[in-house]
């Protein structure tokens, strides 16, 4: 099994600690992680992504053109990631803030109002966390247990008083997530 995945959006939306969750969670499962981020020198409001590969072989190379998964948490992403999903792959995205949704008919599109979710929770920060449970719904190729180990792993000791809110927040992820084809 091997998943190669992009998850791009806006800096400070999470992106790249959803992705360091997710390679920490294949890490405790013993798998080959690759975990590949790209972002500009802004902090805010700058465009991040991040590639994580999940796999039982050795990976060869993290850097990616075509992907099995991609969650795309903007517009400038949805824009410039579509077309590198693999037919018959899988499309994750959040409406807000898109002015346009998804066209192609040749993988799974699903939709996951996580900006929605998470100003609706305690800790409107678990944005990253509800993706992060939609995507684990569609595809569950970490096992819980190892996801909160890699919340620990990724929080820091004078934070990890919010883990059992972003184990929360994968919950909401799990059940509003939606497919649309």
């Amino acid at each position: 099994m091997t998943e190669e995945i992009i998850i791009a959006g806006f800096g400070g939306q999470g992106v790249l600690s959803m992705g360091k969750i997710l390679a920490y969670s294949g890490i405790m499962q013993d798998q080959e992680v690759s975990w590949f981020p790209s972002y500009g020198p802004e902090m805010r409001g700058g465009t991040a992504n991040v590639t994580v590969i999940l796999s039982d072989e050795r990976i060869s190379s993290p850097v990616l053109q075509k992907y099995d998964t991609a969650i795309l948490l903007n517009q400038q992403s949805l824009d410039k990631f579509e077309q590198s999903v693999k037919p018959g792959g899988v499309l994750i995205y959040d409406t807000n803030g898109l002015t346009r949704f998804p066209e192609r008919t040749d993988i799974q599109v699903y939709r996951v109002d996580a900006a929605d979710a998470a100003t609706k929770t305690e800790s409107s920060k678990t944005f990253n966390m509800i993706v992060l449970g939609a995507f684990l719904k569609i595809k569950p190729i970490v096992r819980l247990e190892n996801v909160r180990k890699g919340l620990e792993k990724s929080i820091p000791p004078r934070y990890s008083h919010l883990i059992e809110a972003n184990e929360k927040a994968i919950g909401v992820g799990q059940e509003i997530v939606v497919r649309e084809r």
